[in-house]
């Protein structure tokens, strides 16, 4: 590894808080990274990639910047013209096109069984609209979400979920970071939020280079190793 490494920033999904990513964390920084694990709002895509694009632009120094499921999108907006970003990795992730939708991409495929389990919860946003807030039921968030996982871990998971606004993940993305900045993808074959056969589309579409791993949607918890593995990939071959 070389002596100055890129600081790695970390950018979780719908249904996921920061602390979905902790065994990563610790895993790249006995490496020696500098790790940051934002909090991505998750109220909307434009707004959710300013707020990373703005953290990101204030860190000194290569970054390499990585998302998970929705976070896909966020880094994918964030991204777009920051020099210091040096390399993007997707983790069971998005990587929307222009003008697609967390949602039109998961039903590009079948195999995604999230719908049946979502609860939504009616909101009104500070702009004073109504919106809803998803969160996948607890009952059945260990087998949806993360069934790789161990039950005790799932249901801490569950209770302490970050919802997501639904106009969120219909909303459209930006022009894609990940056409012009490259870019890995961790697979996920056992995904029940984003089948694994989107998750290959969007990576052979943005000629990622592609790592796949039998694990669930919450790879980042079950699977830290191959998920620190692939970002060390990618900080290597940009650095």
């Amino acid at each position: 590894m070389s002596a100055q490494k890129p600081t790695v920033v970390l950018v979780h999904g719908a249904f996921a808080d920061s602390s979905s990513w902790n065994g990563v964390v610790d895993k790249l920084r006995s490496h020696g990274y500098p790790v940051v694990a934002a909090s991505n709002p998750l109220r909307g895509l434009a707004a959710d990639s300013d707020y990373v694009r703005q953290l990101v632009a204030s860190l000194d120094g290569p970054v390499v910047l990585a998302g998970h499921s929705y976070g896909g999108s966020v880094i994918s907006n964030a991204a777009r013209g920051l020099d210091n970003v040096k390399a993007l990795v997707f983790v069971a992730a998005f990587l929307p096109d222009e003008g697609e939708s967390a949602v039109t991409l998961s039903g590009k495929f079948p195999g995604s069984t999230l719908g049946d389990t979502l609860h939504p919860v009616p909101i009104t946003l500070p702009d004073g609209s109504q919106a809803a807030d998803l969160y996948i039921e607890q009952s059945k968030f260990h087998q949806q979400f993360a069934a790789d996982v161990p039950a005790e871990t799932a249901v801490i998971m569950a209770a302490t979920q970050r919802p997501v606004v639904d106009a969120a993940l219909a909303e459209g993305a930006a022009a894609p970071a990940w056409k012009d900045i490259a870019s890995w993808v961790l697979v996920a074959s056992e995904d029940r939020n984003i089948p694994a056969q989107a998750q290959v589309f969007m990576a052979e579409r943005a000629q990622a280079t592609v790592r796949t791993v039998a694990a669930s949607h919450a790879v980042s918890v079950s699977r830290p190793g191959d998920v620190a593995r692939l970002i060390d990939e990618a900080a290597r071959a940009t650095g």
